[in-house]
Parts: structure tokens; C-alpha cells; sequence
């Protein structure tokens, strides 16, 4: 069977019942029809049957994976030998089964549920289908530096100098627009967010995220975009409302019929953050980094990803470093970093920690993680740290009861001095910020 031979992914989407095409994505050379056809009906053919097919490797080291979304729509993943080579399969799958996951809810927060499981016209689904497409080509490019909320299903956040005033005035603005949920994003990352905004489930947070960098994109200094939420209402669409106070930061509220947008544009925004202008423009300042210059970090750390396990938030930044102890090689690229931190994390949860996720869990990651906890069962406890040894770099990953911090190191670093800067390095973040 002819599969991708360079190293991307593809992505399709078919009906379940009757296996027609609704859109490909990814990829610059689509796979033949044939071979989409053969895909779905070995599939088909499993469920005829009683087995589930979920996921297969090919001879040339690629994956294929499937998944059925309420009986309505099927989303087969494809990936080529070089994306695969770049992790081990279990990594792959993992990824790629995340990835279905959040381009069905990315469907249903553009279109509604209702409208993707009572399909009354195929030809009419594939022409709304068409705005999603660029939600969607989000999430298969793999090179969105700093953006690891579509994997790790945690809000990216960026953590300001002066969050109090920057809470006070999201707090202040979501109220005049009659709403809860108000969010400021910078650099395409939350700076702060009402309590209720925190209180959406994990991957809508993360998806909304999403859309609104997708928004942000556009010319448009405002928008009025109607949006389901995939997990509290899939069937009831709400107002999202987005503000760009300055090049790089937007403001954004999910409400109901009121304010007009022209209303909440002249009446509110000025209102509320002209006085803070010189604190947005701190607060963009901090850039790729995500936490303010209060936090002094070793110079051989190459990245981290840090997650807070209650409120669902990460910070994570990949630094070009000048430290080269004498004899050391260079250090990975800051594209190669990113990539690596992706591996680190994805290795260190589908072997070793937990994940504690609000949204229903699917049968294919149910069964990753009983796979996991059978991994488990070698272990007379639950582990709290590991470690990885590579020619590139050395990672740490360490669990507590509140965070995860996943480590890049340069190889010079002594191994036994691993969860030494793990430790330090967490309790440096969190004394310096609160996270």
C-alpha cells in the first residue's frame, strides 16, 4: 500500500456509515483515493467482524490510526516513515490519537454536535467543514513553537509582571459584557483568565486558544465568532467576542446576545485597558520566555515544561543557549528542542506518571493507559521522577502532587545532578511566581 514517504501526517475524515470523503488535510501530496478507500474498508471490515481497529504500523515504519465519533464520523490519521523515526511507535500512536481526538472537538466547536451526527446533506457538511480548516491545519503543524496545549490538553499560559491589574481589568471587563468568562492572551498564550474560564474543561480551554490564534491571524482588530464547547454545550452556540488591545495581545469574552460587538468595542475596551497600556506592553515584553524576569534560571537548562496538575495551566520555553562547556556539542536547535520536549513529555507520561483529565477518556486512551498502568505493575510504587539519557541531551521529568517539570539538559551535566536542577529549578518558578 503506496503510504506518505515525507514524514508528515495526513489527516482524513470520511462518514462512518458509508465511507465518504469529507475533507484530507496535511500533507503536500494527498493519498490516492484507492488507498483511502482500502483504509476505510479494512476498518469497515474489522467492525463486521467485532474487532475495533484502532491503529496499525506499515512495513516502511509508518502508523496508521482510526477513530468513530458518535457513530457519525471517521478520522484516520496517517503518518510517514520520517515522523515516526522521529519517535518510537508507541509515542507516534499516542500523538496521533491526541490528535484525532482534538480535530473532532475542534469540528464540534465550530459546527455543533448536532450537525456533525445528523448529517442530512454530505455535500453541504463539506462546504461548512471548510472553517475548520484552518483550526485544523493548526493542529497538524508540528513546528508551533511554545504551543503544547493540543498534547499535553493544558492551557498555555504566560505568566506576566503585574498579573493583580491585568486579573482586576479581565475580571472588570468580562462583567460589562455580561459575562463569566473572559480570558487575555499574549503571544497566543493566556496572561490571566476569569475563575469560570478556568473552570471550562481542559481541551476546551486549549482549543479556544486555539481559535483565537487563529483569529488573531486575520486583519480584523475585533471579531463576533459563534463557538460550541465541545464538553458543556456541544449543541448551543455562544458569542465569542475578541478585542486586540495591542499587536500581540487580545482580549476575549464568550457571551450571550449582549453586548453588540460595536457596543462592548466603543463602550468597554477603552474603558478598561487604555489605563494599562504600559502593562500589556510588560507583559509582551516577557515574549517567548512566559515567565518574567523574576525567575532566575540555571544557564544549562535548555527547556522546560512545567505543569500545574490542579488548574490544568503550562508554561514552557526552549532558550538558545550560550552555555558550551569546553568539549560539549552543540546544543540542539531551538526547533530540535521543541521537537525533543514534545518526545520527553510524551515518553514520560505514556510509561511513568498520570494524567488527571475532566473529559470523558476514549476507548483507544483507555487502553494506553491500562497499557501503562500493565508497565506499572514492575514498580512497587507510583514514580515520582526519571530520567533519559540521549546523544542530544538529557532530560528529567518530576512528578508532585501539584506539578510536572520536564527538563532539557546539555549531556555535560552529571547525571546524578539531574534531580538536583529539577528540584531547584522547580522551586525557583514557584517562589518567584506563585504558579
Amino acid at each position: 500500500m503506496m503510504m506518505l514517504q515525507d514524514g508528515s501526517t495526513q489527516l482524513l475524515c470520511l462518514t462512518a456509515s458509508s465511507g465518504v470523503p469529507l475533507f484530507t488535510r496535511g500533507a503536500s501530496k494527498q493519498l490516492p483515493f484507492s488507498v483511502i478507500g482500502s483504509l476505510n474498508g479494512v476498518h469497515m471490515f474489522g467492525g463486521g467482524q467485532g474487532v475495533v481497529l484502532s491503529c496499525c504500523e506499515t512495513e516502511s515504519g509508518g502508523k496508521v490510526v482510526w477513530r468513530v465519533f458518535q457513530d457519525s464520523v471517521m478520522l484516520i490519521a496517517v503518518s510517514g516513515e520520517g515522523q515516526s523515526g522521529a519517535s518510537s511507535s508507541k509515542e507516534e500512536e499516542v500523538r496521533l490519537q491526541r490528535l484525532l481526538e482534538n480535530v473532532w472537538n475542534c469540528m464540534v466547536l465550530v459546527l455543533g454536535q448536532d450537525e456533525l451526527v445528523n448529517v442530512r446533506n454530505v455535500e453541504r457538511l463539506k462546504r461548512d467543514l471548510r472553517s475548520c480548516f484552518s483550526l485544523i491545519d493548526q493542529l497538524l503543524e508540528e513546528k508551533q513553537e511554545g504551543i503544547l496545549g493540543n498534547l499535553t490538553h493544558c492551557a498555555d499560559s504566560l505568566v506576566p509582571p503585574n498579573p493583580t491589574l491585568l486579573q482586576e481589568a479581565v475580571d472588570g471587563f468580562a462583567q460589562a459584557a455580561d459575562s463569566e468568562f473572559g480570558c487575555l492572551i499574549v503571544h497566543g498564550r493566556i496572561a490571566t483568565a476569569t475563575e469560570k474560564w478556568w473552570r471550562l474543561a481542559p481541551q476546551e480551554v486549549v482549543l479556544l486558544s486555539a481559535l483565537i490564534r487563529s483569529l488573531s491571524a486575520s486583519a480584523s482588530v475585533s471579531c463576533d465568532y459563534p463557538v460550541f464547547l465541545p464538553q458543556g454545550s456541544p449543541t448551543v452556540a455562544h458569542r465569542l467576542l475578541r478585542f486586540q488591545l495591542l499587536p500581540g495581545a487580545d482580549v476575549c469574552v464568550l457571551c450571550g446576545p449582549t453586548p453588540t460587538l460595536h457596543r462592548a468595542q466603543t463602550g468597554l475596551v477603552g474603558r478598561f485597558w487604555s489605563p494599562l497600556v504600559e502593562t500589556l506592553r510588560d507583559c509582551l515584553a516577557v515574549g517567548e520566555r512566559c515567565l518574567p524576569g523574576s525567575v532566575s534560571l540555571r544557564p544549562d537548562v535548555l527547556a522546560l515544561l512545567l505543569i500545574n496538575r490542579e488548574t490544568r495551566r503550562s508554561v514552557s520555553c526552549v532558550w538558545t543557549s550560550t552555555y558550551h562547556p569546553l568539549g560539549d556539542s552543540p546544543s540542539p536547535s531551538k526547533a530540535r528542542c521543541w521537537e525533543l520536549l514534545k518526545l520527553v513529555y510524551i515518553f514520560s507520561m505514556s510509561r511513568y506518571f498520570t494524567r488527571e483529565e475532566t473529559l470523558c477518556v476514549s476507548p483507544e486512551e483507555r487502553a494506553e493507559r491500562a497499557n501503562t498502568e500493565d508497565f506499572l505493575l514492575g514498580f512497587s510504587h507510583q514514580p515520582q521522577q526519571c530520567y533519559l539519557v540521549t546523544e542530544e541531551c538529557k532530560s528529567y521529568g518530576l512528578q508532585t502532587p501539584q506539578h510536572q517539570l520536564f527538563l532539557l539538559l546539555p549531556p555535560s551535566v552529571p547525571t546524578f545532578a539531574l534531580r538536583t536542577v529539577a528540584t531547584q529549578t522547580l522551586s525557583d518558578i514557584i517562589t518567584a511566581t506563585g504558579f
